[in-house]
């Protein structure tokens, strides 16, 4: 009975026996910026093939932060943000951000036409260039990774991923 099943795992979950969930796994096809990959991939029990720049064209899509996450460094947190930056602050930022990411795609184009080997071309392509994997993952493992990521403390970008995979 399906009472009985939730109720079941709901034990099981509750005393930390996870076999059955290890044995149920998970595939995803994601998108994200090469800063928040890095991030990702701190998750070590899952497989991943990435996308790879050495055999294939780049896409040239870029990370760009909506106003409301350019935000200042935080005081208590070292590794996280609080605060708003003033709107010309913003504005200049995506300016500056911009100007780069054209100039290393201007860059990275000129090297992909001269024939040069595309594991150089890439090379200074910024953190905010979007990769793409297959990442396939047990359910146990998945908990603890949507724990982490979901989670209030965790950088924006990354929680957004894991927002979206928990709600699946």
């Amino acid at each position: 009975k399906t009472s009985e099943t939730r109720g079941l795992i709901r034990y099981l979950r509750r005393h930390r026996h996870t076999t059955p969930s290890e044995m149920v796994e998970l595939k995803f096809h994601c998108a994200m910026p090469i800063f928040v990959a890095r991030q990702w991939i701190r998750h070590r029990t899952a497989n991943l093939n990435e996308y790879s720049g050495r055999y294939s064209l780049l896409p040239l899509l870029f990370y760009r932060p909506e106003p409301d996450q350019v935000q200042a460094q935080s005081r208590a947190n070292r590794q996280g943000r609080a605060g708003a930056v003033a709107p010309e602050v913003y504005a200049d930022a995506i300016a500056r951000w911009d100007a780069v990411r054209q100039a290393a795609a201007t860059q990275y184009e000129w090297l992909v036409e001269r024939d040069v080997a595309r594991e150089l071309a890439r090379i200074d392509l910024p953190l905010s260039t979007y990769t793409q994997w297959y990442w396939k993952i047990d359910l146990h493992n998945l908990f603890h990774f949507l724990t982490v990521r979901a989670d209030a403390h965790a950088q924006y970008e990354i929680r957004a991923f894991a927002l979206v995979m928990a709600g699946m």
